[in-house]
């Protein structure tokens, strides 16, 4: 394999998509080696049909606010890779969406999703609309004409969308319902649906629980005791959300949450009715962290910066991609860091990676630590097509399995000789492995 050529050939083909970009060339370089151990990858020329999406479905979105005016917004469905089992991914509606970014989620989620060894293949999707600041009645009139475009093509034996940024259960209900009228049946096409119409327990909280999870499982390998460590988090959507929560049970103290204002600092530590105050702060459609210091006075408020700059434990991406550059990495390994993680999808910058692995920093990346909400979508689907609802008790069981089973993968493949564990090569390794068993033994299609 040489990745020099693929990359040239891809960036020809696909000028200016970086983050599409930056996601295959982070894997190629893990798999180089174990590729080339295989003549058949080769032959059957997997990486160039694995980098590529099956298909894109581009389409615009007519609907109409409040007002009676006419919007227009586009509207993206990637349906990156089905070797192992029907795309599975997330809806995300946001003005930052664009092609690029969707395309290196699909690729990130194919990998995501053979780690949990369930049977689901890669995809994402999405439009550049935003929710905040439109009303109900707005955002389900948007919902609606999405579906009008995107129905015939997802299903549940084909395709099996979820929420994402911007896509809570408010707008999957929309989705869903619109789906179900048009498809004329009650399947379980979508996830992270209600609890009343088959959805999840546990699902809302999986993505930031099954970050922990991992973590805790990170940090017992390594002989360190997750139990009055410190926590930067990022963000505080449902990801960081769950952390919260999850590190807190874990015996954690999480310090810092942030928004597009800056960060908020708190020594005494981010639980109980401090989580309840931001979770009424977002829900009212503030997504602003200043009010928290207001709240809480012992807390401080850093406005427009990251919490990277803080000394903590263990720092935790949990918002968007590339939100941790280099420049923040050699602040924290100055201070002592233990361990990161993104919980977010490729959270740190590709430099900043490459600084943690050459300084021996305790890293893992997005597609095995935040696998857990993927996995619960999982099992939610599991759920539906046995008609079944199981308790919250069972589904964090298995969530925490998989979570182990996951790292476990991540150890086979990325113990180094110096004894380092290079999360990154493992979890690319692993899902790799999978896809293209698969794909070899399914011939060229």
């Amino acid at each position: 394999m040489n990745i020099n050529n693929i990359m040239s050939s891809l960036e020809a083909r696909h000028p200016g998509e970086l983050e599409y970009l930056q996601a295959v060339k982070e894997v190629l370089i893990s798999i180089e080696g174990i590729y080339n151990e295989h003549p058949e990858f080769e032959k059957a020329r997997v990486i160039e049909r694995l980098v590529e999406p099956d298909r894109i479905f581009t389409f615009k979105i007519p609907w109409v606010d409040d007002k009676g005016d006419i919007h227009v917004n586009l509207g993206y469905r990637v349906q990156f890779n089905n070797a192992i089992g029907p795309y599975k991914g997330g809806l995300r509606f946001h003005a930052s969406v664009n092609l690029s970014i969707l395309k290196f989620l699909g690729f990130e989620q194919t990998f995501k999703n053979a780690l949990t060894t369930l049977p689901m293949g890669g995809a994402k999707g999405g439009s550049d609309f935003s929710p905040k600041g439109k009303s109900n009645a707005e955002i389900m009139r948007f919902c609606q004409s999405f579906m009008l475009e995107l129905w015939r093509n997802i299903g549940p034996d084909t395709d099996v969308p979820a929420g994402d940024i911007g896509v809570g259960a408010r707008e999957v209900g929309y989705l869903y319902g619109m789906y179900k009228k048009l498809a004329r049946e009650n399947t379980g096409t979508f996830t992270g649906k209600g609890l009343d119409y088959g959805g999840s327990l546990v699902r809302p909280e999986a993505t930031g629980f099954g970050g922990l999870y991992f973590v805790n499982r990170m940090l017992e390998k390594h002989g360190i005791d997750i139990k009055g460590k410190t926590v930067a988090l990022s963000g505080f959507g449902n990801v960081a959300w769950g952390a919260a929560i999850k590190a807190t049970e874990l015996g954690a103290k999480v310090v810092t949450i942030s928004g597009p204002d800056g960060y908020v600092y708190d020594p005494d530590g981010i639980s109980g009715e401090k989580i309840d105050y931001l979770l009424e702060l977002r829900s009212s459609g503030n997504d602003i962290v200043e009010p928290y210091a207001e709240q809480y006075p012992k807390a401080k408020f850093f406005e427009g910066k990251r919490p990277w700059e803080q000394k903590v434990d263990i720092a935790l991406p949990c918002a968007t991609q590339n939100e941790l550059n280099e420049d923040d990495a050699k602040m924290l390994k100055a201070n002592g860091v233990l361990c990161v993680a993104e919980i977010s999808n490729m959270g740190c910058t590709a430099e900043a990676v490459d600084y943690f692995i050459a300084n021996r920093v305790l890293f893992a990346p997005g597609k095995a630590v935040n696998a857990g909400g993927v996995a619960t979508s999982g099992l939610e689907m599991t759920q539906n097509a046995m008609h079944i609802q199981w308790t919250a008790e069972e589904v964090d069981s298995k969530l925490r399995q998989i979570m182990a089973n996951i790292h476990a993968q991540c150890i086979e493949y990325g113990l180094e000789k110096d004894g380092y564990i290079n999360y990154v090569k493992g979890a690319n390794i692993a899902g790799f492995m999978k896809v293209a068993r698969a794909m070899i033994a399914q011939g060229v299609i």
